[in-house]
């Protein structure tokens, strides 16, 4: 085989060093990841922008953003040092325990993820699972070991990347069998309008993990040719697992999204309490990091959550 000579190569380190920085598009952040000094991060970055002859960042006042060569050597750089862990993973494959690290927004962690990561935990027990969770940290996603995100939106991927639709994101009302019992039935939009609503507060929806257009009450009614509520939120939060547990304590009705209850509706805790639904228009993605599918565990995890969407109709 012919060599593949690399003289122009800069330091693997400085490229590494500037993934980080990248991923956080803070120096002092990726200094923190790193364990060494900002101004060894800043340095290493100079040093490979004078290798590479471009700038690879603007600097704002207090704020980074990458050029549009740094993103271009970003997603090369986390690429390739993907691969490469992949490869150590290959060559030392008893030197860790089997682990799956997946991003996901709050809720979906709780409601979604965490029952099927326990059903396949129940067959694979020598799995472990790294969930990070979070609303509001858009570069989570993108975090150095990350296998798997579940993400709002396909505004959020790259050319490259290996992705999978799972489902839409569609709203109907619930509320726990006794209130339906005490306050129901809903037999029309109006009745509903006139009873303790729980609503999911607009700042949850310009959570930086999530940016959709607000699937609230003032749209459902919209929908459905009702003005408007004639009764105030009885509740009002931006965390939809707050929302979730008031509406299983029978404090009110709330919009749920059908993938995130369907665990209370099959169980009984929740139930519909009126048949019309909302949806945004636009679906949830799960990006899957094209080295860690090489790893048996992650490629298994990836087919178990595709077997449940497709058991739902969903996704492909």
């Amino acid at each position: 085989m012919k060599p593949v000579h690399r003289r122009h190569l800069p330091s693997l380190g400085a490229l590494a060093t500037f993934e980080v920085a990248a991923r956080h598009l803070s120096f002092t952040q990726a200094a923190r990841e790193l364990n060494v000094t900002q101004g060894a991060v800043s340095q290493q970055i100079r040093l490979l922008e004078q290798a590479l002859s471009v700038p690879l960042f603007l600097r704002k006042h207090n704020a980074l953003e990458l050029t549009a060569a740094g993103s271009a050597l970003l997603a090369s750089v986390a690429a390739g040092l993907d691969a490469i862990s992949a490869g150590v993973g290959q060559i030392r494959p008893g030197s860790a325990p089997a682990r799956v690290t997946i991003t996901a927004t709050d809720a979906l962690a709780a409601y979604w993820l965490k029952p099927l990561i326990d059903r396949f935990r129940a067959d694979h027990p020598e799995v472990g699972f790294v969930v990070l969770a979070s609303d509001d940290d858009p570069a989570l996603s993108r975090n150095s070991g990350v296998d798997i995100a579940l993400l709002c939106g396909n505004e959020r991927f790259e050319l490259g990347d290996a992705l999978h639709l799972m489902y839409p994101e569609v709203a109907q009302p619930v509320c726990s069998p006794a209130y339906l019992a005490a306050h129901g039935p809903f037999d029309d939009a109006a009745a509903l309008a006139r009873t303790t609503l729980l609503h999911l507060h607009e700042r949850h929806w310009s959570s930086g993990a999530i940016q959709w257009h607000p699937l609230g009450w003032d749209e459902w009614f919209a929908t459905q040719g009702v003005e408007g509520r004639g009764a105030p939120f009885g509740f009002s939060t931006n965390k939809v697992t707050l929302l979730t547990e008031a509406a299983l304590a029978g404090e009110g009705v709330m919009l749920g999204i059908h993938n995130l209850v369907r665990g209370h509706v099959a169980r009984g805790e929740l139930v519909y309490a009126h048949p019309a639904c909302i949806t945004s228009g636009r679906a949830n993605f799960m990006r899957v990091t094209p080295a860690a599918l090489s790893r048996p565990a992650v490629a298994r995890f990836v087919d178990h959550l595709l077997r449940d969407l497709r058991g739902q109709g969903l996704g492909h």
